[in-house]
């Protein structure tokens, strides 16, 4: 007896080299068979999707979770099962998915804050061997260095990376450092100071934005960079807009590097008036929760709560991600025929840019990747790098994760997560999100997560030819 039996939808499968009309059947939280014209007496339940595509559930490899308690309504709206964190404190983000999880799975890399979760930004190897020991044993899958927003020294940098290559942590890197900014440069500097060990490096759009050569010049670099290091991996996203936060100093002056080079794009400097200017421009958005929801406000509504919260607030920045780097980055290809960029993530989740699904399929329509390379960027890559293997495809036993979409309005219509409607007739079921943790962290979950997966990363693995 299946608990569920789903038909008549158009089944995408790269691992199997699967693409063809079909039928799944779910029993236990596991892909029990995909065939043809499958009994319905056989299952509980039957759901028909006519003219949509299944495809395995879709990863985010980047998105942030701890700016409010709507990110992951938001993802899973957005056809997510699956998600990786890329910042929050683990302990907040292992809290509200209790509450708000929406039943996906999340992994949390959580940042190396200075000032904030750590002192200084040149951290000696104690204190960075005690920071990962705290990320790992509180819900945690890894780490990850904030240079283009809140930079360490480039030997601090360095140091992080040594010692999760040592220890074997997964580790994320959103370039910068004290010494280069979020731009092309301080790519080159991450790639160079991970010196052939594991990294994954964020959202390589944001370093191809013409800050230092032109847009073009800089997106050929980025994959020259990646197809010379494979010890990278990497995803892009497909949204124009960015994120960032506009808390400002005792003296006026935004922190963030990355809102005072999208102030600078503007021709704007880095004080309060700048960002309120920007504000009033409307290329700079406020994020706030409206109907349940993550949503941006902008003009005067905007500079209200900017000035309410005293820049404590996240934002985003629209047009800042020109099309020529996220068309490239998305379908370029190594000599061997496997993508440069290993995967897609969103930087979304609180932060309205959850467009996967939305924008995917429109770079599909034009021809620059097609449906089974979109599947295989936002799930079956993604789950190997996660060390997720069963996950991101419909083989027998697999884990029943599954997004439903229909090509033509380019939305998700269903999610399944573990067997489990999480996303259907347009409502979302409210409960506790699967915390992916390094296994460090059981007995903190099992007093704090109704439901937990304990997952090491395999750096061996990832290093492998893709």
């Amino acid at each position: 007896m299946w608990d569920l039996l789903i038909k008549d939808c158009r089944v995408i499968d790269p691992k199997n080299g699967r693409n063809e009309t079909a039928d799944i059947a779910i029993a236990g939280g596991k892909i029990d068979c995909v065939g043809q014209d499958l009994s319905e007496a056989g299952a509980r339940e039957v759901l028909r999707f006519p003219g949509m595509i299944a495809q395995p559930g879709i990863i985010d490899m980047h998105l942030h979770m701890g700016l409010n308690p709507f990110g992951f309504k938001n993802a899973a709206l957005a056809g997510v099962t699956t998600a990786l964190d890329m910042s929050g404190e683990t302990d907040y983000i292992v809290d509200i998915a209790q509450k708000t999880g929406c039943g996906i799975n999340v992994a949390i890399a959580q940042a190396f804050m200075p000032g904030a979760n750590i002192e200084g930004n040149n951290p000696n190897e104690a204190a960075i061997d005690a920071f990962i020991d705290r990320v790992l044993t509180t819900g945690g899958y890894g780490v990850k260095i904030l240079g283009g927003h809140y930079p360490l020294t480039p030997d601090a940098s360095a140091r992080i990376i040594k010692r999760c290559h040592d220890r074997g942590v997964y580790v994320a890197w959103h370039a910068g450092s004290t010494e280069t900014g979020s731009d092309i440069i301080g790519m080159k500097e991450a790639v160079d100071l991970a010196n052939g060990r594991f990294l994954h490096l964020a959202h390589i759009n944001a370093y191809c934005r013409g800050k230092v050569d032109s847009v073009e010049n800089e997106t050929r670099l980025a994959i020259e960079y990646l197809v010379n290091n494979p010890n990278i991996v990497s995803e892009s996203y497909l949204s124009p807009r960015n994120g960032t936060r506009l808390n400002y100093d005792e003296n006026g002056m935004t922190k963030s590097g990355v809102t005072r080079n999208c102030l600078a794009r503007l021709g704007l400097g880095a004080d309060i008036e700048s960002v309120e200017k920007a504000l009033r421009m409307r290329a700079l958005g406020v994020i706030v929760e409206k109907d349940g929801l993550s949503s941006l406000i902008e003009g005067e509504e905007a500079i209200e709560e900017f000035r309410r919260m005293k820049g404590d607030v996240g934002a985003s920045f629209d047009n800042v991600n020109p099309f020529l780097p996220r068309a490239w980055l998305l379908s370029a290809k190594r000599p061997d025929g496997s993508f440069v960029v290993d995967a897609l993530g969103t930087d979304g989740g609180c932060i309205p840019r959850n467009v996967i699904l939305e924008l995917g399929m429109s770079f599909v329509k034009t021809g620059a990747v097609t449906e089974e390379e979109f599947a295989l960027k936002t799930a079956w890559r993604p789950a190997q790098i996660l060390n997720l293997l069963n996950k991101g495809h419909f083989s027998q036993g697999a884990d029943a994760d599954i997004t439903i979409y229909d090509k033509a309005t380019q939305k998700a219509v269903t999610t399944i997560v573990g067997g489990q409607k999480v996303l259907f007739e347009g409502k979302i079921e409210n409960r506790p999100a699967t915390i992916i943790a390094n296994p460090q962290s059981k007995d903190y979950l099992e007093s704090r997560a109704k439901s937990f997966t304990l997952v090491n990363p395999d750096q061996n693995f990832l290093r492998q030819p893709r």
